[in-house]
């Protein structure tokens, strides 16, 4: 897991660069790109990073120069951070908060979602949350309740309510495209799901020759995966969500 953790520092900082490197005159914070299962995430001048217990902020505005902001005790079993708009999603081991980070020195806590003790990383699209629940894992501390994904409201970010859940097997990190979803099994693969109905993810395909465990969609039609032994860049249909294997960097 060390070895997955280190391969998405990488490959997040790199698509960072990139992004940097081709954007043009928009408006509004600019994110970089990192999995579901990230501890750290950009946005704007802004680096925001989670240990197991706390966020902490830092202004990036002269890259060779961060300077640290502030820090929020979170509480234990804090594991993942997701930017999406203005709000930073954080992924703990008994649920999920939400903060508002329209302040980017001073992010504020909107709300937090509870759900069983468990990994969960997450992800968001539009009033909709996906998020993954690991069972018999070590953030269970033994517990064996069952694998799930959940689709959660935030339609009212102060009040996130869950509209559905349905089994998995060993789910990790997930990725979001328009109309796909996508969820790492570990060694059960890859599963692409139909989120049309965004209350509603419908499994329409699966990848099981790659040990799985993050996606990085990078923009509409490609996407980069974290596998056991390497990152997999692959190109995918949006309506048929088939996948297209482009590249492997293997990693020992």
């Amino acid at each position: 897991m060390k070895k997955i953790l280190t391969l998405l520092f990488v490959l997040a900082a790199a698509l960072q660069a990139c992004q940097n490197m081709d954007k043009s005159d928009s408006v509004g914070p600019e994110s970089g790109k990192g999995g579901s299962m990230a501890r750290f995430a950009i946005t704007g001048n802004s680096l925001y990073i989670v240990d197991s217990q706390s966020l902490h902020s830092y202004d990036i505005s002269t890259p060779g120069n961060p300077q640290k902001g502030g820090s929020k005790n979170l509480g234990i079993g804090i594991e993942t951070i997701y930017p999406y708009q203005n709000s930073l999603f954080i992924g703990a081991q008994d649920g999920m908060y939400i903060f508002d980070n329209t302040d980017p020195s001073n992010p504020k806590l909107i709300s937090k979602y509870w759900h069983v003790q468990s990994c969960d990383p997450v992800v968001v699209q539009d009033n909709y949350a996906y998020v993954t629940l690991r069972g018999g894992s070590t953030c269970r501390n033994g517990a064996t309740t069952n694998s799930s994904l959940d689709v959660v409201d935030l339609s009212d970010l102060a009040n996130p309510k869950i509209l559905h859940t349905q089994n998995m097997l060993t789910p990790y990190g997930l990725g979001v495209s328009g109309k796909l979803l996508f969820v790492c099994e570990g060694t059960h693969g890859l599963k692409t799901f139909d989120i049309q109905n965004p209350k509603l993810p419908v499994l329409i395909g699966k990848n099981t020759t790659i040990d799985a465990f993050d996606v990085i969609v990078r923009n509409s039609g490609s996407l980069i995966l974290v596998g056991k032994n390497g990152l997999y860049q692959f190109s995918f249909d949006e309506n048929a969500g088939d996948l297209t294997l482009l590249s492997q960097i293997p990693v020992q």
